[in-house]
């Protein structure tokens, strides 16, 4: 069976190797997205999906907008059973759902309809979640609307990150795509449509949600620093006094929620609140945010008890939201 592949992100590498060394499929071709200026330097770089391709020797296509005619006619050429998205970032038009003979079929991480759209997994994270999963989906016009195909859950770990989950689940998406793709050679797919009633939605994200609003409650931001890691990432700003009187962005990589702390009168939501255990404490808008691994902007990643040595920060002073 001659399968086209589209995807960009690490998840799809993994899917898209497992899809070759398991030799499921002829990969007569993959689509990924242009490479990206990347790192302090602004280098472009291909994203993990192209250079996994270049590795297997697969040819690749690497267009800005991918309904485009000259687009959809490399498509054609290569003549595909099946299209196999995962993670790709462009939605695909009437034409292309419509050219190849056995339809397109996309994995996403979550347990559809649930959290349909661009950062399942990180939204799931930061909403508490203890449970998502991957779905194999037969695609339509819609976001991530298609009929079900398969799915299988996976547990929300209490210290999971974004990473640490997305890396399981391109496991089990690797194992759901092959399923889906022998079922799909041999006419076995069933499909179950979704429940829209139940749909809920995980939006891209943007560098600013990760911005600290100290004004959330501790159990919140614990969830966001474990959801947003590693991109965008959660950041404060270190106060003005330590610096001289110029903001220092601090990046907040690992935390703990106290919700049960109580601070003195008078302190406000932002306000250091402790300083003689493992990490600072920041007050929150309800508990404290014990601050257990961070990065000043331009030093290396620290523990919170070294941050304190090298940033002697005070009960009192403030932290910035940005």
């Amino acid at each position: 069976m001659r399968v086209v592949f589209m995807g960009s992100a690490e998840t799809s590498a993994v899917m898209l190797d497992a899809l070759v060394y398991m030799h499921a499929a002829e990969v007569v071709g993959v689509v990924t997205q242009p490479d990206r200026p990347c790192g302090r330097h602004q280098h472009f770089m291909p994203c993990p999906c192209k250079a996994k391709a270049h590795v297997n020797d697969l040819t690749v296509l690497s267009p800005e907008k991918i309904n485009r005619p000259e687009v959809i006619d490399q498509l054609r050429a290569w003549a595909p059973d099946l299209i196999v998205v995962v993670a790709y970032g462009q939605f695909l038009g009437k034409t292309i759902l419509a050219l190849p003979p056995l339809g397109c079929i996309n994995i996403h991480l979550s347990l559809l309809p649930r959290y349909r759209g661009a950062a399942p997994v990180q939204r799931a994270i930061a909403a508490g979640e203890t449970i998502t999963g991957v779905t194999a989906m037969m695609m339509d016009e819609g976001m991530d609307s298609g009929d079900m195909l398969t799915q299988t859950t996976e547990p929300i770990l209490r210290d999971d990150t974004a990473k640490s989950l997305l890396e399981r689940l391109a496991l089990l998406g690797a194992v759901a795509l092959l399923r889906v793709v022998r079922q799909a050679e041999t006419g076995q797919l069933q499909r179950t449509p979704q429940n829209a009633a139940l749909a809920t939605f995980a939006p891209k994200l943007s560098k600013q949600d990760g911005a600290m609003d100290w004004t959330r409650t501790a159990s919140d931001l614990a969830l966001r620093v474990r959801a947003f890691n590693p991109w965008p990432g959660c950041f404060t700003w270190l106060p003005l006094a330590l610096k001289g009187g110029t903001l220092m962005r601090l990046k907040v990589l690992r935390s703990e929620a106290l919700p049960d702390w109580v601070a003195p009168a008078g302190f406000a939501p932002g306000m250091v609140c402790d300083v003689s255990g493992e990490g600072p404490v920041v007050l929150t808008g309800h508990g404290g945010l014990r601050l257990l691994e961070a990065q000043p902007e331009g030093a290396r990643r620290m523990s919170g008890k070294a941050l304190l040595c090298g940033h002697p920060l005070r009960v009192g002073d403030r932290s910035q939201s940005g």
